[in-house]
């Protein structure tokens, strides 16, 4: 394929924008080469700038459940347009929005609606800390929660060390207040508790992560960590931005049979427009302003385009909760597609997957931790990107990151893109 006038677009991008890009995975850094552009998309499908279309394995990172342009949602954001764009005041689809989400979701009572996954999950580390009086917070090694300072945080030098900062601009005081465990290794989550005792306000993790490959929980320390936040008085922080509304009505909540204190949500709760919100109980919710004294706030928050998108996404999953099923099947025929191309062909692999989304990493050890994500082969990865992305597969550009189907997803498109794997697969040997 060509693509010169995404070339073009990129080098004329670079001269304004950082990178050229508006957030760094769309630069390609990992897999090399120059971003697409793209120009417009329907159902499953993208059209870049130069015209070559591609079968959209993204969705936007996970919103566009239902396919780009999903006609619903579009009317219901063209409709309310008409009437104004923002107001800075309430809104009767507020309210709307936020009834039928706390009766999708378990365990939660109200919602607030922001922004961004970011500042959804900065708000609820704020609230949990109000709620909690207490200051420290554990997140786990890649776990991703945003670009807030408190997340961007690495290991130190041991399992019960302070975090250090891994970005310029995060201070050390801000560092201090956040300590890293292992996914899925409930004893470095213990070790951290017990050397902080009755200093920790909140564990916060992506109960099926997605942004080091789809990693999923074992059972075991899913609910080790239920039961050892009950037993400390800390509270559960599930980032659902990802798999809110994507893996179930109620999300990872239903799925895993686990009950968190906060839930964040993001991505689908929009339908592709920006938006975020964060939910509890009603005793803790009763701790955030104007009704407590944890302050959040924020203009566009709630704002009505926003509302209306999320509004029509959830009535159609709520009405159709058939769509979880048909989603995870064909994720499920995805999954037996590439690995029989890759087993046949000798390519050493593991595939993750739960519900919606799935990732390949090109390993022969199980993938079920940062630590063992990162030791893929990503020569291979780069590869396999270009590869399949020369055939007409739009993949995610990082071996960290996971695939989100959406269900205009054709079983004849997945058929497709397991034929464009075997075309390229003698190249991964």
């Amino acid at each position: 394929m060509l693509y010169k006038r995404s070339s073009a677009l990129f080098n004329e991008a670079q001269e304004y924008i950082p990178g050229g890009v508006n957030s760094p995975v769309r630069a390609f850094k990992a897999v090399g080469g120059t971003p697409i552009f793209v120009k417009e998309a329907k159902g499953a499908y993208l059209t870049d700038e130069d015209g070559n279309k591609f079968i959209d394995y993204i969705a936007s990172w996970g919103p566009l459940i239902l396919g780009h342009a999903y006609d619903p949602v579009l009317n219901a954001v063209i409709e309310k347009a008409k009437k104004g764009t923002s107001f800075g005041m309430p809104t009767e689809i507020e309210t709307q929005l936020a009834k039928l989400a706390v009766s999708m979701v378990p365990n939660i009572d109200k919602i607030r609606f922001v922004n961004s996954g970011t500042e959804a999950c900065m708000s609820a580390v704020r609230l949990a800390r109000g709620y909690t009086g207490k200051d420290k917070i554990i997140k786990f090694a890649g776990c991703y929660h945003g670009h807030s300072d408190s997340f961007l945080i690495q290991a130190g030098s041991g399992a019960v060390t302070f975090g250090s900062p891994n970005s310029p601009g995060v201070t050390e005081g801000t560092a201090k207040d956040t300590l890293l465990a292992n996914y899925n290794d409930l004893k470095s989550v213990q070790a951290l508790v017990d050397a902080n005792k009755k200093e920790i306000a909140a564990i916060i993790i992506e109960p099926i992560a997605g942004n080091m490959g789809c990693i999923i929980p074992n059972e075991e320390f899913i609910k080790g960590l239920r039961e050892l936040c009950t037993k400390e008085g800390i509270l559960l922080i599930f980032d659902e931005v990802m798999t809110g509304f994507r893996l179930a009505r109620g999300g990872a909540q239903e799925v895993l049979g686990i009950d968190a204190d906060i839930v964040t949500f993001g991505k689908v709760i929009g339908g592709g427009l920006p938006v975020g919100a964060f939910a509890a109980r009603n005793e803790i919710m009763a701790k955030l302003a104007p009704d407590g004294p944890v302050y959040q706030a924020g203009t566009l928050s709630g704002n009505p385009l926003a509302m209306s998108a999320g509004l029509a996404m959830l009535t159609a999953l709520n009405n159709n909760p058939e769509i979880f099923r048909s989603l995870a099947d064909k994720t499920t025929y995805l999954h037996k597609g590439i690995s029989k191309v890759l087993t046949d062909a000798g390519v050493t692999h593991q595939i993750n997957r739960f519900g919606s989304m799935i990732s390949v990493h090109f390993t022969n050890e199980p993938v079920v931790d940062f630590e063992t994500s990162a030791k893929g082969n990503n020569e291979n990865f780069k590869k396999y990107f270009h590869g399949m992305l020369n055939n007409g597969v739009y993949l995610p550009p990082s071996a960290f990151e996971s695939y989100f189907l959406n269900d205009a997803l054709s079983y004849e498109d997945i058929d497709i893109t397991i034929k464009a794997l075997e075309n390229i697969v003698d190249d991964l040997k």
